[in-house]
């Protein structure tokens, strides 16, 4: 979903996991490579791009509250937009609903009445089922 429903952790969070899936990208070998959220990014024709492009808008959302996150960690930018499937989206917004609820109750009052969150800017939104990688947990 966009980075401007994340709460500061969320957001620095995602900016760390996304740095770490741009390395493991990278170099196919490393790390977490068979993990199966990666399969997104790298089934793409550039899969170092399409993960620049992820964390362009982690970064652009960091700018706007005032973060600095280093750009410079960018390696590449330039993809193809992804598609996300409307029901992972659903599940990924009860998701993240559920821990901002815990965490950042501010910040879930202000997004919890919204049914369907706008996508992350390189997302577009395609009617299908939650992934098969999905690992469901209960929300």
């Amino acid at each position: 979903m966009h980075p401007r429903y994340f709460d500061r952790q969320a957001l620095t969070a995602c900016w760390r996991e996304a740095l770490l899936a741009q390395a493991v990208v990278a170099d196919a070998g490393r790390g977490y490579s068979k993990h199966p959220q990666l399969r997104r990014f790298q089934l793409m024709s550039s899969p170092e791009a399409a993960i620049g492009d992820y964390l362009s808008a982690i970064a652009d959302e960091a700018d706007r509250r005032g973060y600095r996150f280093t750009r410079a960690k960018i390696l590449a930018r330039g993809a193809e937009s992804l598609t996300v499937n409307s029901a992972q989206l659903a599940y990924e917004w009860q998701h993240l609903l559920a821990k901002l609820h815990q965490r950042s109750p501010d910040v879930w009052e202000r997004w919890q009445s919204i049914t369907v969150p706008e996508p992350h800017p390189i997302f577009a939104v395609v009617e299908g089922p939650i992934a098969d990688w999905e690992k469901i947990s209960p929300v």
